[in-house]
């Protein structure tokens, strides 16, 4: 099924359950639903959504300032100061029976018993009142310590130039705290750091110089990824990639090619969008965003679906959008090294010719 069809199939899905739902509440209206009541859907409607949340759904909401966001659906937002969820991809508020039959799936006769237990008589343990008992504690976050530095990073250095990074972006990635040489378990590795906007470490990743291994240090923020900083403040432009390595590819690559663009360049470590989310809401000043995700089904199939997401969102629905995969090889480094390729055998042609002529 492609990308388009899961769209069309969710939200024809989505259609049908609120179609059935209002043929519900007409049977309902007309007397002839059995199990449940107007009074009932009323009382279900007024229910704690928070509340039901933090009982039966724990560990799906994560704070956001001074409100809730839910980490399945992002623009889903609970507004502690107003106490009422807003759903931004729809442009409009829910309430605890929205929540279990748009998002969750339900029937409407099986989301008014799920929130009230189908007794009318008897008082919903979800129902909002000033006397509600506080929210329960979130989970304690896991501690976050970098990984202890080596004091010579001449592994990790020759690891970059070998996927052909530029001395200057290496260095200007030092110079930023934003790279340097670790050991995990007795493994050389390199560290990409990400930064929160005081310059405080928030997240960092690691790539093995010698094996396969890539792991995000333990109790790392995804929400602070790691991101190639613009060289001039104030730029209006986010390029995004899957990987370290491909932000700093893409740096080299406008080295080698004189590109005249200075934006940020921002790795999400894999596919998920927490990290581009987080960053746009951190800097609303940003007017475009390009996906340079990697070039086989699961990138394109990302950027898109992303890309869809940032449309339907209604706090980011003045960036202009754009998806560039690489026209050369899997990724941005398959294409830095493809165009460091040519350009040897540029410069060998040279000076053989060169040296042709001095015979």
């Amino acid at each position: 099924m492609t990308c388009t069809a899961v769209r069309r199939f969710r939200a024809s899905f989505s259609y049908h359950r609120r179609k059935e739902a209002k043929h519900d509440e007409s049977e309902i209206r007309a007397g002839t639903m059995p199990g449940v009541t107007q009074e009932q859907i009323e009382q279900a409607r007024e229910s704690d959504l928070f509340a039901y949340i933090q009982s039966h759904e724990p560990g799906v909401l994560k704070r956001d300032g001074a409100n809730y966001r839910h980490k399945e659906h992002d623009s889903l937002v609970y507004v502690t100061g107003k106490d009422y969820w807003y759903w931004n991809s729809r442009g409009r508020r829910i309430n605890a029976l929205d929540y279990l039959i748009e998002i969750r799936g339900y029937g409407l006769v099986d989301a008014v018993n799920r929130l009230i237990g189908g007794d009318i008589q008897r008082e919903s343990s979800y129902r909002k009142s000033a006397a509600t008992s506080p929210p329960k504690k979130e989970p304690e976050k896991k501690p976050f310590y970098l990984p202890w530095a080596r004091r010579c990073a001449t592994s990790a250095v020759s690891y970059l130039q070998r996927r052909g990074i530029s001395s200057d972006v290496i260095r200007r990635c030092f110079r930023n705290g934003l790279f340097y040489e670790a050991r995990y378990h007795g493994e050389p590795v390199c560290v990409f750091v990400g930064k929160d906007d005081a310059g405080k470490a928030k997240f960092a990743c690691m790539r093995s110089i010698t094996g396969n291994l890539r792991k995000d240090v333990y109790g790392s923020d995804k929400e602070f990824s790691f991101c190639y900083p613009p060289r001039n403040p104030g730029s209006r432009h986010v390029a995004v990639f899957e990987a370290p390595i491909d932000a700093l590819s893409h740096a080299t690559l406008q080295d080698l090619e004189g590109w005249k663009w200075d934006g940020y360049r921002l790795s999400l470590g894999g596919t998920s969008h927490v990290a581009l989310t987080a960053f746009l809401e951190r800097h609303p000043e940003i007017k475009r965003v390009t996906l340079y995700m990697d070039n086989d089904f699961g990138g394109l199939t990302n950027a898109r679906k992303i890309k869809a997401m940032l449309h339907e969102d209604q706090r980011f629905k003045h960036i202009r959008v754009s998806v560039n995969p690489p026209r050369v090889g899997k990724d941005y480094n398959e294409k830095l090294q493809h165009i460091r390729e040519q350009i040897k055998g540029r410069q060998l042609q040279c000076r053989q010719k060169q040296a042709a002529i001095s015979i």
